[in-house]
Order: structure tokens, then C-alpha cells, then sequence
């Protein structure tokens, strides 16, 4: 009975009979792993594995004012991406905590297509359409098309040559973050993007509903992709540092808190625009770390202590795992910076475990 007010992907029944573990991932019923998560991890890493991600809520912002109320809600500057173009970006609140981290493509000059997280689709939509009316922008008009369309990642450093045979369009000659559009497995007007969650080279595709089962046949068929769940899409994105919704960012926690700084251009206005240059320019109190457990077979999880030299506690993981690269444990978290002095530990069953704090990513990918 628990599962029965989640959703469902088009691609339940394909999972279901491929043995998939199935739980509730950000109100959808997921496959969490089908026979291993390392197994599937390692694949994505050496290989290639395909992913359904068809959570993921889509929203298209068109209009000749749509770039302009881009600018102000987000913290990048979206006017320096070009049509074919994708970028990450984070949506703000007043008070510059992060209601979304999104990727955004420039489909026309006047058009883009918003990818955001699924737990934020009707929080996401009321803050752009309370915008929309509180500008009173005539030229914008936001369709959310998340029931409409299914989302695949084919990942991995092989990803492309074995599918490659299912399109015309060139995929290496797609740069990274950047999206064409065209004909894939035999549908047309299909977008192929050079973008992913994991770190390894790979594309994802935006695929009408209708067609997405004959799509994901063709590539588990023909290309002998392994499919992959939940499970190592979250231990393939931790060993990049790339920051999980929810755990590592939400509308408490800034972007300047949050180690994504780099995505904040003051350069134009925004919402929040002067909380955040005062925070870049005095420095924050809570700040994200990632670490490296030292003792082997521990294992970090979400709201475990983070502990200082003398045992107080100094703040807490957010995202913790077992790095099938590294066969270590991996975590980040947020600590008070001006109390954090080695040695550091994380506090696992009433244990004080030492752990050593490390520049992100936890691994180098070449492969991109």
C-alpha cells in the first residue's frame, strides 16, 4: 500500500522484468540496482550502462522575455550559451538558499528547456509563475512537459561507439554540454545531449513517451548496454562530488555554502544577488567538505557527526558511500569551517572513525 500513490515510469514493466529491485525514489517507483550496484557502477565506468531517469521534470520557458527572467531567478549567466547549448545553474530564493540545481539548453533564441529535479517540479513551477506575474512578463510562457517526455543516460567510455549505429548524427562531435537534435533508433526530432550525473562520457536523450520503450529495446538490444539503477547512479555522482538535491543543497544552504560559487555570476542581476556577493567577499561560517574514510569497510551516511580533533561535533554528512573505484568509504558534508582543525573524524555506530578531507572529485575521469 505504500507504493501505491507513487508514479510510475513508461519503462516500469521493462524494469520489472529485467529483475530490477524496485523502491520509491522522489515519488516514483525506481529500480534501485538489477543484479549488483558495483557491478553496474564499474560498468559505467569501464563500459557503458543506461539509466532511466524519466523522474526528472521538464519544463520549456518561451518567449521573447524568457532569458531575461532566466537571469533573474538564476545565479549563472545564461546569455553567454549559444543555441545547441546546455548549462548548470541553480534557482534561488529570496534569501539566495537553492530551490533547484538545474541544467537549462538553448533551444532557440527565444526558447529553453528547463531539466530539473522530480521532488521540485510544483515548487519549481510556482516560483516561476509567481515571477512571470510579478514582472508581468506578456512575452513568457512556461509549459511543463514532464508527463509528456522520458529521459535516458547512456553513460560510460564506450557509451557513444556502442550506440553510435542508431543514429546519423555524429555523437563525438557533440561537445560537452552541448545537444543536437535529430533522429534516434528510428525517431525523429529526438534532443541528444553530451551531458550526465556520472562523470564518465555518455549522452542523454529526451524521448516522447510514446516511443521511449522502443528506444531503451534498441539500446539494451542492439548496443548491449547494462542497464543500471538509483543505486550507482548516486555512488557514480558522489565519486565526482556532483551535489544530490535534498542532501548536499536545499533552500537553506547557498550556493556560495555549497561549493558551487563557480556557477554565481555577478556580473548581472539576480534574485539574492547582494546576499550572495557579501558572503562571497566575507566568507561563510557552514561550509561543504568532502572526505575520504581511512578505515577500511566504513562506510559515511547522511547525517552521521562530523567530529573535531577533540571529539565536539562541528557538522554532518549529507551524502555518503562506498567508492567502488576507490574501494573506500566517501563523503560530503557541512561543517562550521572556523572550528574545523585536524584530525577529523566521522562518527559511525558510536565510533570515531578518522577521516581525511580531499579536493573534489574523489577520481579523475578522462573520458569525457
Amino acid at each position: 500500500m505504500e507504493n501505491s500513490n507513487k508514479k510510475k515510469t513508461y519503462l516500469y514493466k521493462r524494469h520489472v522484468n529485467l529483475g530490477a529491485k524496485m523502491v520509491p525514489y522522489s515519488g516514483f517507483i525506481m529500480p534501485l540496482q538489477y543484479k549488483s550496484s558495483i557491478v553496474e557502477h564499474m560498468n559505467v565506468r569501464n563500459i557503458a550502462g543506461i539509466f532511466d531517469i524519466s523522474h526528472m521534470g521538464n519544463f520549456f520557458l518561451k518567449g521573447k522575455d524568457s532569458k531575461n527572467l532566466i537571469q533573474i531567478l538564476t545565479t549563472n549567466d545564461v546569455s553567454k550559451i549559444k543555441i545547441g547549448q546546455a548549462q548548470y545553474n541553480c534557482m534561488i530564493n529570496d534569501k539566495g538558499g537553492i530551490i533547484d540545481d538545474l541544467v537549462i539548453y538553448k533551444i532557440l533564441e527565444t526558447e529553453f528547456l528547463l531539466i530539473v529535479n522530480a521532488v521540485n517540479i510544483e515548487k519549481n513551477k510556482r516560483w516561476i509563475n509567481h515571477h512571470i506575474k510579478k514582472y508581468k512578463c506578456k512575452y513568457v510562457e512556461l509549459t511543463d512537459s514532464s508527463q509528456e517526455y522520458s529521459l535516458l543516460s547512456i553513460q560510460g567510455p564506450k557509451s557513444l561507439s556502442r550506440i553510435k549505429k542508431l543514429t546519423s548524427i555524429l555523437l563525438e562531435g557533440i561537445d560537452f554540454y552541448h545537444f543536437k537534435i535529430g533522429e534516434f533508433a528510428g525517431i525523429k526530432n529526438l534532443l541528444i545531449s553530451r551531458t550526465g550525473y556520472t562523470g564518465s562520457k555518455g549522452v542523454e536523450i529526451l524521448i516522447p513517451n510514446k516511443y521511449v520503450e522502443k528506444v531503451w529495446d534498441e539500446i539494451i538490444g542492439i548496443s548491449n548496454i547494462t542497464p543500471c539503477g538509483i543505486a550507482s547512479r548516486n555512488s557514480l555522482r558522489l565519486e565526482m562530488g556532483y551535489r544530490l538535491y535534498g542532501n548536499d543543497i536545499s533552500e537553506n544552504i547557498t550556493p556560495i555554502e555549497s561549493g558551487l560559487s563557480w556557477i554565481v555570476k555577478f556580473n548581472k542581476k539576480f534574485i539574492a544577488r547582494e546576499i550572495l556577493k557579501k558572503q562571497k567577499i566575507k566568507g561563510v561560517e557552514k561550509k561543504l567538505i568532502s572526505f575520504i574514510v581511512n578505515e577500511t569497510g566504513k562506510i559515511p551516511r547522511m547525517g552521521h557527526p562530523i567530529l573535531n580533533w577533540d571529539k565536539s561535533i562541528i557538522g554532518k554528512v549529507t551524502s555518503g558511500c562506498f567508492s567502488p573505484v576507490l574501494k573506500k568509504g566517501i563523503g560530503l558534508g557541512y561543517v562550521n569551517i572556523n572550528k574545523l582543525k585536524n584530525p577529523i573524524y566521522v562518527l559511525i555506530r558510536e565510533k570515531c572513525i578518522l577521516i581525511t578531507k580531499v579536493k573534489l572529485p574523489f577520481i579523475n575521469i578522462n573520458n569525457i
